[in-house]
């Protein structure tokens, strides 16, 4: 059994050698094989460079280290995505950098894909047993938007948007090639448009976030863009029936 982690980094110069070295710590506790595929989303930082640094002087083993780059910012759905084409994994995962989740959070996703026999496990901050610091206000966005997501497409997830999940490897080869949003509703496309093809077995693992960059101000253009990408999923799926086998001829234009 092996597993794929993809990490997407977006101008994160200062934190992405730590980042890395802490998940590369706590892969080599597992008891897979793993693969970790770093994704440099066009920053115009120096990101990739540190990422080389880190490949150079602190990964072991390095042949467990893959780093991809592009030249143009895309998002962090299209990051994800354009790891796991990459990916090789049974088990496929992606967690955020920028030192916020607790990596040790990927054993415990790992343990609950075997428990639980699961589709998909995603981490959530509204587990009863996850340890995070939260603003108040971003919590009832947060609430909001969970309860319109599960009107919309009956999903029970109470946490659509933590950047830490796995997936087995065939639910993604099934649901990769429909997916177009490359940024701001990528996950709850993710894991709608698996629902909607009967993947139901999708279960919530305990996190740890670290409150290190949230404020208590939310960004009226992300909650917009958020709602409008959200709902532009549902009218795909239920009006135009675009993520059905019969468009497969349509996907095309979702895949990198």
């Amino acid at each position: 059994m092996k597993l794929s982690i993809i990490i997407p980094a977006y101008k994160q110069a200062k934190t992405i050698v730590e980042d890395l070295t802490s998940i590369q710590a706590v892969l080599n506790q597992i008891r897979y094989e793993y693969e970790m595929i770093v994704v440099n989303d066009g920053s115009p930082d120096k990101t990739f460079e540190k990422m080389q640094e880190f490949h150079e002087n602190h990964a072991s083993p390095k042949n467990r280290v893959k780093l991809l780059t592009y030249d143009k910012n895309q998002g962090k759905g299209y990051a994800v995505k354009y790891g796991m084409f990459k990916s090789v994994g049974d088990y496929i995962a992606f967690i955020d950098s920028g030192m916020d989740l607790n990596p040790n959070g990927l054993s415990l996703l790992l343990e609950h894909m075997e428990w639980y026999k699961a589709d998909i496990v995603v981490g959530s901050k509204r587990h009863p047993a996850s340890k995070v610091e939260y603003p108040l206000i971003r919590r009832i966005y947060s609430t909001g938007y969970q309860y319109f997501c599960k009107i919309l497409f009956g999903l029970s997830v109470k946490d659509t948007q933590t950047g830490l999940k796995i997936f087995k490897k065939e639910v993604l080869q099934d649901v990769m090639p429909r997916l177009l949003i490359k940024a701001w509703a990528f996950d709850i496309e993710m894991l709608s448009v698996a629902h909607y093809l009967g993947y139901k077995r999708i279960f919530e693992a305990p996190i740890e976030l670290r409150h290190t960059k949230f404020n208590t101000s939310v960004n009226r253009k992300v909650v917009f863009n958020m709602l409008w990408d959200t709902s532009a999923v549902f009218y795909r799926m239920h009006i135009l029936h675009y993520y059905d086998d019969s468009n497969r001829s349509k996907w095309a234009v979702g895949c990198l």
